[in-house]
């Protein structure tokens, strides 16, 4: 389903960061949409959410009771679209991507890290250096630890997975072996 939701939310988190984009909003706009996309996520609101007796207006009204006072007109005509259209469930989706784009926008990258050991200082700025220039830009990391992956590390940032592990790699060689 989160391909799907994906799917469904990408032209609207696009059209929100190019009005966002134009008004110089971007930060109001991303913090407005991740306050939406945590009430949708809260299993009350859920649940109203996916009844067939909540009305498209009553769904709106609770997300603005909830929301408060503190949403633009435009993030608040947002709620209105996706409410008439029955897509309120994809506005978790909408403040991720569109925060997606305001990092790429920002000149930051997004990367998770996944590492079978613990990865010093040193060795992070190393890594991060390889990947700033790999990626052409500024990069945030956040490090994990697996031990499942044997040795090496897993990058990930957005949809480029780089699998440097010793698991990964037994995994290509598994599969390269077989007819």
């Amino acid at each position: 389903m989160a391909g799907d939701t994906t799917t469904i939310a990408r032209p609207y988190a696009e059209a929100a960061f190019e009005v966002a984009k134009a008004e110089a909003t971007l930060d109001a706009w991303a913090d407005q949409l991740a306050l939406l996309g945590a009430i949708v996520e809260d299993p009350q609101v859920a649940a109203q959410i996916g009844s067939p007796n909540a009305s498209s207006e009553q769904l709106r009204d609770l997300i603005f009771g909830v929301a408060g006072e503190g949403l633009s007109e435009h993030v608040q005509n947002l709620v209105r679209l996706l409410a008439q259209n029955k897509r309120l469930i994809v506005l978790p989706d909408i403040a991720r991507l569109f925060a997606q784009m305001k990092t790429l926008y920002d000149g930051l990258r997004q990367i998770q890290v996944t590492s079978a050991y613990p990865v010093g200082d040193a060795e992070r700025d190393e890594l991060a250096t390889r990947l700033k220039a790999h990626f052409g830009g500024d990069v945030d990391l956040t490090i994990e630890e697996d031990p499942d992956l044997i040795g090496g590390v897993k990058v990930r940032a957005g949809d480029v997975v780089i699998d440097g592990s010793v698991r990964g790699k037994l995994e290509r060689l598994s599969n390269d072996l077989q007819f």
